[in-house]
């Protein structure tokens, strides 16, 4: 695989924001131990680790606390904002699950098979779907609808138009007085995009989406959770060992 790089990293990255399926995982979203043990290490560092993920917060909120991560979470692509303030945990809802009902309801009546995924039981801002679903067809149904039609290789996303982990991701970044410019950004899926865009160090993998390598300023030699270690050290947060 090829490496694709920009240029020098910047020495005023303040913060690690990362996506969890085929980021910090491997194939079968298996988490990868080596990517996790470097995230606690540079959490002990005073590098706050933020997820951004298009999984449910259930799922997000317990890798949160069992490693020790202290940034906010985003979760359902953007659709809920997690944050721990003055010792209470507070949730911010920044989408509607109304127009992703009649989006899901639409692909029905027209025969596309939409298949939920098991997690909807937990979503509150979306619906997930199994990948199965022909995307391109479905956003032609949906035109018009503001409803966006968001593939990330693990699923296909309904979630309200405007919505995403971008603008949720500023929202996050207000407790730092940071922007998305300030930050070393991982993800693999369309649903990325945007947030990679605006990165200070936006990195992606030979596994992503066309789009999230293309968005990339660092597209690493190794899939998944091992590209994931690869590019911390592109970016000098680790040295030799991301273990040691």
């Amino acid at each position: 695989m090829t490496q694709r790089s920009t240029g020098d990293v910047s020495p005023r990255l303040r913060a690690i924001v990362v996506d969890i399926d085929g980021t910090i995982t491997d194939g079968k979203r298996r988490l990868y131990p080596p990517a996790l043990s470097a995230l606690t290490r540079l959490e002990r560092r005073g590098v706050p680790v933020l997820i951004a993920t298009g999984n449910v917060l259930p799922v997000a909120l317990a890798l949160h606390r069992f490693f020790g991560f202290s940034g906010p979470i985003i979760a359902e692509n953007g659709g809920l904002l997690y944050d721990r303030v003055g010792g209470r945990d507070r949730v911010k809802k920044l989408a509607r699950i109304g127009p992703a009902r009649r989006a899901f309801r639409t692909l029905l009546r027209a025969g596309l098979r939409p298949v939920p995924l098991f997690t909807n039981r937990w979503r509150e801002t979306e619906i997930g779907l199994e990948p199965s679903l022909p995307v391109a067809a479905a956003r032609r149904l949906l035109r018009g609808s503001r409803v966006d039609v968001m593939p990330t290789g693990f699923a296909t996303h309904l979630i309200e138009s405007g919505q995403g982990k971008l603008p949720a991701l500023r929202q996050a970044l207000e407790r730092y007085s940071i922007g998305p410019g300030e930050c070393f950004i991982a993800g693999d899926g369309d649903n990325d995009v945007e947030m990679l865009r605006a990165a200070g160090f936006a990195v992606s993998f030979p596994t992503g989406s066309v789009r999230a390598r293309s968005a990339a300023k660092f597209v690493t030699s190794k899939p998944y959770g091992f590209g994931f270690v690869e590019a911390l050290k592109r970016a000098h947060f680790l040295g030799a060992s991301p273990t040691g």
